[in-house]
């Protein structure tokens, strides 16, 4: 078998990129060799795969569900927003250069190019490529220079599915309106429907899921139910919902909580998860001074604008909670973004041109920013943990030795402490399980806290199990026959069209 197939949705968020990681370890369970692919992402969310690239979070861990190496193919274009109006465009794992508001449609010839090509040499070489739309595909004023959704579908001649999420409301027109706006040789592709996050009895919706197949031609491949314990390395910035409240108490010590900044450009705000899913810890994720103020752990996550950020956290108050914090003995941690923000100065004349700038200055360190991004992933240990991690960076932290404070600093990961103040530049710590226990038992020790780890699943293990409840629901509520068939043979001839876009 070497086929494809397109997972679209009816809007941003409606399940894509939860159904495709379950696609992606069904087709494994099935002997085949499978690999992820999303042509465009629009995330700062990100990961660096083994050949030195970075890509989407999403599209790593539907590689680790396709039980596949990820690479930068799987993921060629990463747009990683600076601003409202301004993407820094990663090509095929290594900066690329910067896209405008108005240039997502017709600027991006070359990214499309470089995009199919690799689809194409993906496809060469796997048994099944599992492709993740982005957005809709019925965003027709973006149509001519789309090379995700149906560009990409055309340029395979590859069948899609289209996912709606049926939590939303109204998922029926909106999978109806999106066949209809499509022009004939898009609508030809698509070839089915996937109705997601159902809560209840099937049958209340059996009359409505009959009308959509008879108004469009095109069969209900299954009704997916809601899974609230399922969660993906979100495309969008601190989604930590899925072990929200899960977490059981401790069996024994004080239960902690954990303010996590909510930053304006946070990036790759999946460092918290695992944070989230330890007993006895409450992560909240604020822009509230009062709520950092009154917690036990501060976290300051990475940020794609450090500098800008910091700014921000300066003139809404939250800058001088999280000084207060460390002064009063109680934990600070920083990561990446963070971790910069910490330095006593920050030289940046790279991401924000803003020159030198005055940090929160709670470690005795200072940051210049390089031309050239630092992508790594390093190995290391903490007190006898040993720790892998990932790094994506322009800013280098260095200890000062100027400073007097320099002398009393511990080395912590590729970082420093001083005091309760804690800072490293990488990603990926916290999901060790040993590493984030000793860190959290010893950090919270500093204010008279403490902390013991209760037993139970790693994040790693909870992880897995999550991937694998995706391929159960798969197996359970889709026609995998059908979605089978596809793969192998493309979309049906003969596919009724719809006006007015037929």
């Amino acid at each position: 078998m070497t086929g494809a197939l397109l997972v679209a949705g009816t809007t941003s968020d409606a399940g894509k990129s939860l159904v495709t990681t379950g696609l992606c370890r069904w087709f494994a369970r099935q002997g085949l060799r499978v690999a992820p692919y999303k042509a465009q992402n629009m995330s700062n969310n990100s990961m660096v795969t083994a050949d030195g690239g970075e890509i989407g979070r999403a599209q790593w861990l539907q590689a680790v569900a396709a039980r596949a190496e990820p690479e930068v193919a799987m993921n060629p274009v990463l747009l990683k927003p600076g601003s409202d109006r301004r993407s820094h465009a990663v090509l095929m794992g290594q900066p690329w250069g910067e896209l405008q508001a108005g240039e997502f449609a017709t600027g991006r010839r070359a990214l499309a190019t470089a995009a199919w090509a690799a689809f194409d040499e993906l496809r060469s070489r796997f048994d099944v490529v599992v492709c993740e739309g982005a957005g809709s595909p019925a965003e027709v004023n973006l149509r001519a220079g789309d090379y995700v959704n149906m560009g990409l579908a055309r340029h395979a001649r590859m069948p899609a599915v289209v996912v709606g999420d049926i939590d939303r409301g109204g998922v029926l027109a909106a999978m109806f309106g999106t066949l209809a706006l499509l022009d004939a040789d898009d609508q030809a592709l698509v070839a089915g429907w996937v109705v997601n996050k159902f809560r209840g009895d099937v049958g209340l919706l059996r009359p409505g899921l009959d009308r959509l197949e008879q108004v469009t031609g095109r069969p209900v491949l299954g009704v997916l139910p809601w899974l609230p314990g399922a969660w993906s390395d979100a495309e969008d910035a601190l989604a930590i919902a899925g072990w929200r409240g899960e977490a059981a108490a401790p069996a024994a010590g004080d239960r902690l909580s954990v303010a996590v900044v909510r930053l304006p450009r946070v990036s790759n705000a999946t460092d918290v998860d695992a944070l989230a899913l330890e007993p006895g810890v409450t992560v909240t994720v604020t822009a509230d001074p009062d709520v950092v103020a009154a917690s036990d752990v501060v976290v300051l996550p990475g940020s794609r604008s450090t500098v800008s950020d910091l700014e921000w956290l300066r003139r809404n108050g939250i800058a001088a909670a999280v000084s207060a914090h460390a002064a009063a003995g109680r934990p600070v941690l920083g990561v990446c973004g963070g971790h910069q923000m910490l330095a006593a100065s920050i030289d940046d004349e790279i991401e924000s041109g803003a020159g030198r700038v005055d940090g929160l200055g709670l470690l005795p360190t200072t940051v210049r920013f390089d031309r050239d991004k630092h992508l790594g992933r390093p190995q290391g240990a903490w007190r006898g943990e040993p720790v892998t991690a990932y790094e994506i960076h322009h800013g280098v932290t260095s200890l000062d030795a100027a400073d007097p404070r320099a002398a009393e600093a511990e080395p912590f990961l590729d970082g420093w402490r001083l005091g309760s103040v804690w800072g490293t530049t990488w990603h990926g710590a916290l999901e060790h399980d040993g590493f984030r226990r000793a860190w959290l038992v010893a950090a919270v020790a500093q204010a008279d806290r403490r902390f013991v780890p209760a037993p139970g699943p790693g994040f790693a293990a909870r992880r897995e199990g999550m991937v694998d409840a995706l391929a159960v629901a798969v197996e359970d509520a889709l026609d995998t026959a059908a979605l089978l068939r596809l793969v192998e043979h493309g979309a049906p001839s003969g596919l009724p069209l719809l006006p007015p876009g037929a």
